[in-house]
């Protein structure tokens, strides 16, 4: 119950002229700030004695850290690269060339009215067979009803399905674990952040859609169009 400024001063001159009978902390009702818990510095938090039950055996003893070996010989590991590769050119992309499909390719495809394998071949000029992982399948599945003509476009007898042996539907990890295992794959796709990835491996091109047609990127031997 909230007390005005004047009707507290009424209580108060009432009361002294003994015509209420109040008690006084109704009358004097001021507020006060609540008080700031100020934040503890330099605690230590407790430790747990050695001889505690709730330790094992094995935890009571102390471990002892190993000195490094000054005189020790070091073994600099470095990441061992694919034979297929002439420094960054990559011998094994040749023709009939291999081209792995990402979900957002198919639509862009058909979003700019471009066949997926004659797209494909009109960019590269030579035969091309396009693969589809089961995982982008799942991805396209997962889309619904509004992505169904992609769904039916990646079922065309002219591309290859891939199976994958990893759990759940995820493309992109899969598409970069492949190309970094075999050198004879060309990774179609729109996404940014894949493309980011994929740049990072060295002799992998990349193919994308622009201007309604198919364009290669990183690849040497590739016609200028």
């Amino acid at each position: 119950m909230m007390i005005t400024g004047r009707l507290l001063s009424l209580l108060s001159y009432l009361y002294r002229q003994g015509s209420l009978g109040l008690s006084v902390p109704c009358l004097h009702l001021q507020w006060r700030p609540k008080s700031k818990k100020t934040r503890k510095f330099a605690v230590m938090k407790r430790m747990i004695n050695l001889n505690d039950p709730r330790l094992k055996e094995e935890d009571r003893k102390t471990k002892k850290v190993k000195k490094p070996d000054p005189h020790e010989q070091k073994v600099n590991e470095a990441p061992q690269y694919s034979s297929a590769l002439f420094f960054e050119y990559n011998t094994q992309l040749g023709p009939p060339y291999r081209i792995l499909i990402d979900t957002n390719f198919v639509n862009f495809a058909i979003k700019n009215k471009v066949d997926i394998v004659s797209g494909m071949m009109d960019c590269l000029y030579a035969k091309c067979i396009p693969y589809v992982t089961e995982c982008v399948q799942g991805e396209l599945e997962r889309m619904g009803e509004k992505y169904r003509l992609a769904l039916k476009v990646i079922k065309d007898s002219r591309i290859e399905t891939l199976p994958c042996l990893h759990k759940g539907i995820y493309a992109d990890d899969c598409l970069v674990q492949r190309v970094t295992q075999h050198k004879c794959y060309i990774v179609a796709t729109c996404d940014r952040d894949l493309k980011r990835r994929i740049r990072k491996i060295p002799g992998v091109p990349i193919m994308c859609v622009s201007q309604h047609k198919f364009v290669i990127e990183r690849m040497p031997d590739a016609p200028q169009m």
